[in-house]
């Protein structure tokens, strides 16, 4: 999928969001800048979170209350060369079937990431565009619309 301006990559994240019930798993892989943040504010526009979404990349994890009792928990581990306690919140957090996860620089927790995630990767073009590519198991299959 291309994407060419972040209000693109934002209106996607919102169409997301929307098919989200609670209790998936999202890895967002990119380079800084490549709009993880963006996409990540899409989904919780669309899971009607009205908050200021921003990177976590300073306090790690940032959690929204959204529709339908879901919770929205962001996570940025590009500071983290080991998860420590966090990688226990974050178990924690990836079993909670009211939440949904989303979580970047997923690196320094990748042992503990179920395989049942959905991973998007955006990468640059050259146009200033992104390509996105998601993959996802099957049994999540309902969110690539």
């Amino acid at each position: 999928m291309i994407i060419q301006t972040a209000e693109q990559m934002e209106k996607f994240g919102q169409q997301l969001g929307a098919r989200l019930r609670g209790g998936e798993i999202i890895e967002l892989i990119g380079d800084i800048g490549a709009g993880k943040t963006t996409l990540a504010r899409g989904i919780a526009r669309g899971l009607d979170i009205s908050d200021t979404i921003t990177s976590p990349s300073f306090t790690i994890s940032c959690n929204y209350a959204g529709r339908d009792d879901l919770t929205l928990r962001h996570y940025d581990f590009y500071r983290l060369d080991d998860a420590g306690i966090m990688s226990m919140e974050l178990t924690e957090a990836a079993n909670d079937p009211h939440g949904v996860t989303i979580i970047e620089w997923a690196d320094t927790v990748r042992d503990i990431l179920p395989d049942d995630h959905v991973t998007i990767s955006i990468k640059y073009l050259a146009d200033d565009g992104r390509e996105l590519q998601i993959s996802a198991p099957k049994s999540m299959e309902y969110l690539l619309g």
